[in-house]
């Protein structure tokens, strides 16, 4: 795994204990941090970790959503082109959340949706981006 310079943890770590709210950020906000410093995302969970902050609202719904964790529900149906995109995107059984973003981006469709797809298909997402699973 790469090591994260000594400077750019602090930058992370100052940046998301700024946006928490109760100790906790979005995946959103998490992602946007990213994006403003110029980091890796499993940058942000690496130092989350050690600033004690929590990632919640996972944008494909799995985690974070109170006592529920997930608000993910199976979709009523998957297109033809959808299914074969998710299992296309299978890695060792598993469709990492990046391929589930890409995806969400190909077809325009709500991130929330391709994981509805996958519930519906049987289908796990692994490798979060901010590595919260």
């Amino acid at each position: 795994m790469k090591e994260i310079d000594i400077r750019t943890r602090d930058e992370i770590g100052e940046a998301l204990q700024a946006q928490a709210s109760d100790g906790e950020i979005s995946c959103a906000q998490a992602f946007a941090i990213a994006g403003e410093l110029g980091a890796r995302p499993l940058d942000l969970g690496q130092v989350a970790d050690d600033v004690g902050v929590r990632f919640v609202r996972c944008q494909l719904g799995l985690y974070g959503y109170g006592q529920q964790k997930s608000i993910v529900e199976p979709a009523a149906s998957v297109p033809p082109e959808v299914e074969q995109a998710l299992r296309e995107g299978l890695v060792l059984g598993r469709l990492p959340c990046a391929v589930a973003w890409a995806i969400a981006s190909r077809f325009a469709m709500p991130k929330l949706h391709v994981s509805a797809a996958a519930e519906r298909l049987g289908i796990r997402i692994a490798q979060c981006q901010l590595g919260g699973f």
